[in-house]
């Protein structure tokens, strides 16, 4: 997901490359000065103690909540100049999503923040034993351009929620959007523990040499292992949601219909520029025919009558050269679309049966409106096609039997699966999001983010007496014995 026509460095640019990513890149003077200030001025609120209060978090989401409802104008504008969104799109994918988040964490925090009791074990009796969830401290988010809204907004409730105080670093890909949440966000919530930067690359370089407690990037696996790199400096944990190749198997007994009007749905989300968007079909070859006939249709239906009131631009020209090299060098046979659009930035969306195995297409995660389709002989095929690439950020299953689910969860490993459907599991707060492998590290939504970005801090507590003397030196063959009984 790194853009392949510039350096890999460390920004939140979601697209793919094969090459592994050069050196960062470095900053200037004023971009380390920036950094290093938001970075104190954070610092100094998380370290005034007031961010651990159930109250200040609270406030906060709150404001979260707030910022999505009474800024949807503001956010709805800026997305529309940076992608041609629509607008029920928009609202749906990039703002009701934080809104029901921030609302839910709300919700059952005070729960969250209770502390756990666990057994102290023999040896510690009479003693009590807990553990207590605490903010890790100082946190760097770093979020992409495909949602620019909810991809910096979410982190951002998970952080809160567990009482960091947090730099949040948006995309300068989709700058209208950039420019109106380090407008909205200091509106909203504490300005002195939240701050947001804008910047390129080289904004993005200086914060990740400050020595944040936690950094939470979302992005491309070739960014991510950069980040990696700059966290292990200071010893930093991460959170990297990256991406994959995300493929979708349709089995022979599946509801055919459903699944092309699924699949189609997930694939012109956004223009398919999403990470967890079905990146290619595996379809067992007695239903292909059926399964390429729906899509065609289901494709051409949900883009209405004017495709131009429902499509999503591709971000910019770079990318949009990207995936019309993908279909140049994708071999194959195409069975519908093809055409791309350079005045609208558009690419007309395509259906390729069969592309060539070892073809971009089918090596780098695609992001965009293409959607390979290959005919496979066997549910063990499909398996073994999952396989042959990186553990993918989701997985999608499309069958009405129990026995074929069980076969692909227990022979596949992905970030998360949706069975019969694509990208909903995204949506369940009670379910963790992340990847695994290249795909990412760690998760978060609902309680999973909050715990994400806490530290569950272990307490025992002993009585002073009784001061049992078995416990001290010296040891004996009595005490030894005594101790092997107990222990």
């Amino acid at each position: 997901m790194v853009d392949t026509a510039r350096p890999a460095t460390p920004e939140a640019d979601r697209h793919p490359t094969a090459a592994p990513p050069p050196p960062p890149a470095a900053s200037s003077s004023e971009d380390s000065r920036q950094a290093e200030k938001a970075f104190t001025q954070v610092r100094a609120a998380f370290r005034s103690g007031r961010t651990r209060t159930v109250s200040w978090r609270m406030a906060q989401l709150q404001g979260i909540e707030r910022l999505v409802r009474e800024g949807e104008g503001e956010l709805l504008s800026a997305l529309a100049d940076d992608f041609g969104k629509p607008r029920v799109e928009a609202w749906l994918t990039d703002l009701a999503p934080v809104g029901a988040e921030a609302a839910a964490t709300r919700r059952h925090l005070r729960r969250w923040m209770r502390s756990t009791r666990v057994f102290a074990g023999k040896t510690n009796l009479p003693g009590s034993a807990w553990t207590v969830p605490e903010p890790l401290g100082t946190v760097l988010i770093i979020s992409p351009w495909n949602y620019p809204v909810q991809l910096a907004l979410a982190p951002l409730v998970a952080a809160v929620s567990a009482g960091n105080a947090v730099v949040l670093k948006p995309s300068e890909l989709t700058p209208h959007t950039s420019a109106a949440l380090a407008r909205l966000v200091p509106r909203y919530v504490d300005p002195q523990a939240v701050v947001v930067v804008e910047g390129a690359v080289e904004a993005a370089t200086a914060l990740l040499d400050q020595p944040f407690d936690h950094i939470f990037f979302t992005g491309s696996t070739s960014v991510g292992r950069v980040v990696m790199a700059a966290a292990a400096k200071h010893l930093a944990s991460v959170t990297l949601e990256l991406g994959g190749k995300s493929p979708a198997i349709v089995a022979a007994d599946a509801d055919i219909d459903i699944a092309a009007r699924r699949i189609a749905w997930g694939k012109l989300l956004n223009s398919g520029q999403t990470c967890i968007a079905p990146d290619y079909v595996l379809v067992e070859r007695p239903v292909t025919d059926r399964l390429l006939q729906a899509l065609q249709v289901e494709l051409g239906r949900l883009q209405g009558a004017d495709p131009s009131a429902t499509r999503t631009r591709i971000v910019n020209e770079r990318h949009l050269h990207r995936l019309e090299s993908l279909l140049a060098g994708a071999g194959g046979q195409v069975v519908t679309g093809g055409t791309v659009d350079h005045d609208q930035r558009w690419v007309e969306p395509t259906i390729i049966v069969d592309p060539d195995p070892d073809s971009e297409l089918m090596r780098d995660e695609i992001f965009g409106p293409i959607l390979p389709v290959v005919q496979v002989d066997s549910l063990q095929q499909a398996v073994e096609e999952v396989n042959r690439h990186d553990k993918p950020l989701a997985l999608y299953l499309f069958t009405a039997s129990q026995q074929v689910e069980d076969r692909v969860l227990d022979a596949t490993t992905s970030g998360g699966v949706c069975i019969n459907h694509v990208m909903m599991h995204f949506n369940v707060p009670g379910l963790p999001f992340g990847g695994v492998g290249a795909s990412g590290l760690g998760a978060y939504h609902g309680r999973a983010g909050f715990e994400e970005l806490s530290h569950r801090k272990p307490v025992l507590r002993r009585t002073a007496r009784p001061d049992l003397p078995l416990a001290y030196p010296p040891y004996d063959t009595r005490k030894e014995r005594l101790l092997r009984r107990l222990l």
